[in-house]
């Protein structure tokens, strides 16, 4: 399978505590990656070390042929990758309009026709919406920029199980034809999900299962019994 981005024995430290154990984890290009694990798996530090909002205290970063561990998370995003975190992942003070026009305007349309219950909230500075509705916004902003490395930090947190699945299916068909590479996080696999490309099981910092979903349709491995 092609490798559009890797992360190659990668080791991630808080101080004294370390969040990832030597992690090997590719994605392939133009399709959805699933990272899934409870809390404190390690999932978010791998999307931050992608980033570059995380330095790697060993192991290497591989984006599109290039080792990118080196590189500022501005130059990353200058390169096309787009984070869009768990929490906090708006701008309070704009509105939602002013989200959206941080794109094109025609991307901005196609998001809009993607995600119709944006256009009530409009006129609404980011600031005064529920979780939810700001994590539609964070997401709706991020597709706007076109990215062509999308990180998604359990981007259906929040939203209606209907707003999830059409949100999940555009991510599958969009990757597909736009050559775009997608890594999400949930905690277990979302069924309209199952059209991903590849899954990473993750536990306590290290990488109990790589697979596509309908492996996870079997008993998992033995390893991964305890997640």
């Amino acid at each position: 399978m092609p490798v559009d981005v890797a992360l190659l024995a990668a080791r991630v430290r808080y101080g004294p505590l370390e969040a990832l154990h030597g992690v090997d984890l590719t994605a392939p290009p133009g399709g959805v990656t699933v990272l899934l694990g409870r809390n404190g798996s390690g999932r978010t530090s791998v999307l931050h070390a992608l980033a570059g909002l995380v330095p790697l205290s060993a192991g290497r970063i591989v984006w599109r042929g290039r080792d990118v561990t080196g590189l500022s998370a501005h130059r990353r995003v200058r390169l096309g990758l787009t984070l869009v975190p768990a929490e906090r992942a708006v701008f309070p003070s704009l509105t939602v309009a002013e989200h959206l026009a941080l794109g094109t305007p025609a991307a901005a349309r196609e998001v809009l026709e993607l995600l119709p219950e944006l256009s009530a909230l409009l006129p609404r500075r980011a600031g005064t919406l529920s979780g939810g509705q700001q994590q539609l916004v964070a997401v709706a902003r991020a597709l706007t920029a076109s990215p062509r490395l999308l990180l998604l930090d359990e981007p259906d947190r929040g939203l209606a199980p209907a707003v999830a699945a059409r949100l999940h299916a555009h991510l599958l068909t969009s990757s597909a034809t736009t050559g775009r590479t997608v890594l999400l996080t949930a905690q277990t696999l979302p069924p309209t999900l199952t059209g991903a490309a590849a899954v990473h099981v993750l536990h306590r910092g290290g990488v109990a299962f790589s697979g596509e979903p309908a492996e996870l349709t079997n008993p998992l491995p033995a390893r991964c019994a305890s997640i």
